[in-house]
């Protein structure tokens, strides 16, 4: 199967994710900037959940661009991370409307490894129909990143209930280590066409 209804449905709903987080910001009841600082941490909470979601858009294209084809498999894997993406509005939400509260934030916490889970087991599936050999397998290398992350969520999760600031700088740093471009696909890639 061609991979391309599966990139342009997962495109659309990233969208959608994106559109229903910026809905959670609410006008301010006020004309001053005085009216804005209650808003505050629902501003942060979805600035930091659109970067996390440009991540994921970003990188599954990067991995989209080196399969060939799809089969079920890489489907229902795919469909298994839009799923717990698409809870994001929902435990941004939370956590901005609770004031970074110890359980919201949490919660954050526990989406956040689901999905990181989630891309992990789409990448594998990705993999596996590829073969070892693959120019995602060889791109991916050892992933630090991948691994990486699901530790820093999982350290995080029960810090939100000691110190939820802990589990805030831990998910900013996670965002942050993803930020810097990851090149190794478009390297493969590049390669692979010399």
């Amino acid at each position: 199967m061609e991979k391309n209804r599966l990139e342009a449905f997962s495109d659309g709903v990233l969208a959608i994710i994106i559109t229903i987080m910026v809905l959670e910001l609410k006008v301010p009841h006020g004309d001053d900037f005085a009216a804005l600082k209650p808003l505050l941490p629902v501003f942060l909470s979805y600035v930091l959940s659109f970067v996390y979601v440009g991540i994921y858009w970003n990188n599954h294209h990067h991995m989209f661009q080196s399969a060939k084809h799809v089969a079920g498999g890489i489907l229902w894997a795919n469909l298994h991370l839009l799923f717990w993406l698409s809870l994001f509005p929902f435990a941004t939400g939370w956590m901005g409307e609770n004031h970074f509260a110890p359980v919201p934030t949490a919660g954050y916490g526990v989406v956040l490894l689901m999905a990181a889970i989630a891309y992990y087991i789409l990448q594998t599936a990705i993999i596996a129909k590829q073969g070892p050999d693959s120019l995602l397998a060889k791109a991916v290398g050892g992933d630090w990143k991948g691994k990486l992350s699901p530790a820093l969520y999982l350290a995080a999760i029960p810090l939100a209930f000691v110190k939820p600031w802990i589990s805030h700088a831990i998910y900013v740093a996670v965002a942050l280590i993803w930020l810097i471009p990851d090149t190794r696909i478009e390297r493969t890639l590049a390669a692979r066409e010399r």
